[in-house]
């Protein structure tokens, strides 16, 4: 978690500075051109069709029983299936060219060719698969995630710095492109270099006994209507908003939505992490036990949505305003919608850590698929009625009424007691409440701070960090969840924490 957070920090600030960099220099149709095609992109990636969850999750097993043969052969089968995983991401790119033009509403730049640019992302993605895309499950399995945070602290720094001398000195996005694919390159030979010496007694050779290639298989297809509906939640907004609204409003649209993925990447940090030991832990672990971390989990993620959601509902506008100027800005409104989305989001992001780590995939294989779909379609009928608010709606209507329940009902029959869903949701609730009261209250105070300066952000931003902390404190510190909160918490930090459970325990 620890190099996680630090590459995370730095994958904000330093993109945040490239995104200056490209309407600085190039202009605000680049960055949403960029936009647009990393959303192509994601979905090209629906091939991977979640082999690396299903080969992570199968070596768990081995890796507790130190069964090497098995781990062997479980590489060997995952090298095979990147191998065809790329062609597949290769063809179905290239019958995708002759229809990249549609995608784009208006004009785009004049001084580039889409087709060029389009088959170099292309090419970046294709190779992510090729070049030893295999060798990383063993790291991943084996709860070392910290290992790929610092090898992109490397190669990131080196994208970033050729990125910005290619806008800064040559004005040319092909260069700019060409960087992400070089560090692509990069960053994949030093992890396979890293999984080798780290563990150089499994190397990918043998094979699986038919039946236990059956069972992936099957994890694989179970797990494939999950990517279909994954992909298509988190592409169909850009895609839409550039076909229907053009490259301007996308580009607007991603610099707010940027910060919610900034603080998501943070939120999945934390997620990641725990996968691995989640999953242990409902191997070997009690039912009771699980389901009581389970409401511990809840209580976290609820504490650090509600104080971040309270950040961007009253930082957002004053930060855009200063940053990209009031011509580049959205409608208040909006900035409510775009929270609303990211509360929701984090609570689903932890249901669905719970169903990855549990590897519930064939229960939930319609889910995500069914969800997507009534998301799309309410993209493109909203979209034409009340624009850019039909976007952000449509993801936040179908996730709620949908995804949610369906998750929540998975979860509670197979991995935890049913009878205890009714109380799950009534704390589920009053987490929403005490948001509310978080958010509204946070709000108002800020409204009276009225400088018109980096000072107005400044004073803000403490009002942020000690209104809704100091309301959740106040709610919950006599409350179990808390407490049980305060004991990890203080075992991650040596007992440091010791004097406070002293305090609230009294």
């Amino acid at each position: 978690m620890f190099f996680g957070f630090i590459l995370k920090i730095y994958q904000i600030v330093v993109p945040f500075l490239m995104r200056t960099a490209m309407i600085y220099f190039m202009g605000v149709q680049y960055l949403g051109l960029n936009s647009l095609f990393v959303s192509v992109i994601h979905v090209l990636n629906l091939a991977e069709l979640g082999v690396s969850s299903a080969m992570v999750y199968s070596m768990y097993k081995p890796i507790a029983e130190h069964d090497t043969t098995t781990i062997c052969t479980l590489m060997k089968l995952y090298k095979t299936y990147y191998r065809v995983i790329g062609i597949v991401v290769l063809c179905l790119g290239l019958l995708l060219v002759p229809f990249i033009p549609h995608l784009i509403n208006g004009t785009f730049p004049s001084d580039i060719n889409i087709y060029v640019l389009y088959l170099m992302n292309l090419m970046a993605t294709v190779l992510s698969y090729w070049l030893f895309a295999y060798k990383n499950s063993i790291i991943y399995a084996h709860q070392r995630a910290d290992i790929f945070s610092k090898t992109h602290l490397f190669t990131d720094t080196v994208k970033y710095i050729l990125q910005l001398s290619t806008l800064a000195i040559f004005h040319n996005y092909y260069l700019y492109v060409m960087a992400i694919l070089l560090t692509q390159i990069l960053t994949n030979i030093i992890n396979a270099i890293i999984a080798n010496k780290m563990y150089p007694e499994f190397i990918a050779k043998g094979s699986l006994p038919k039946e236990e290639v059956e069972k992936i298989n099957q994890r694989i297809k179970d797990l494939f209507t999950v990517k279909v509906g994954g992909v298509v939640i988190s592409s169909v907004d850009t895609l839409v908003i550039s076909a229907f609204l053009g490259l301007k409003v996308l580009a607007i649209y991603q610099n707010y939505f940027y910060m919610i993925t900034s603080i998501n990447g943070m939120m999945r940090i934390i997620f990641h992490s725990c996968t691995a030991g989640i999953g242990n832990s409902l191997i070997i672990e009690s039912k009771e036990k699980n389901y009581k971390d389970f409401k511990k989990f809840t209580f976290i993620i609820s504490w650090i949505s509600s104080f971040c959601t309270c950040c961007f509902l009253c930082l957002s506008q004053p930060f855009m305003k200063l940053w990209m100027g009031e011509s580049l800005m959205l409608e208040f409104p909006i900035v409510v919608c775009l929270c609303i989305f990211f509360f929701v989001h984090q609570f689903n992001s932890l249901f669905n850590l719970y169903k990855d780590a549990s590897g519930i995939w064939h229960a939930d294989r319609y889910r995500l698929l069914i969800t997507a779909i009534a998301n799309l379609v309410m993209n493109l009928i909203m979209v034409q009625m009340i624009g850019l608010y039909g976007i952000v709606l449509s993801t936040v209507l179908s996730t709620l009424f949908i995804g949610i329940p369906w998750l929540l009902y998975n979860l509670f029959t197979t991995v935890f007691a049913y009878s205890e869903i009714k109380n799950y949701l009534f704390r589920i609730g009053g987490y929403c409440l005490i948001a509310f009261i978080c958010c509204v209250s946070t709000y108002y105070v800020c409204l009276f701070v009225t400088f018109d300066s980096y000072l107005e952000l400044i004073c803000k931003l403490l009002i942020c960090c000690v209104i809704p902390n100091v309301i959740y404190f106040v709610v919950y510190y006599r409350k179990e969840e808390f407490k049980d909160t305060l004991v990890l918490l203080n075992k991650m930090t040596g007992g440091k924490l010791s004097f406070v459970l002293a305090i609230t325990s009294n």
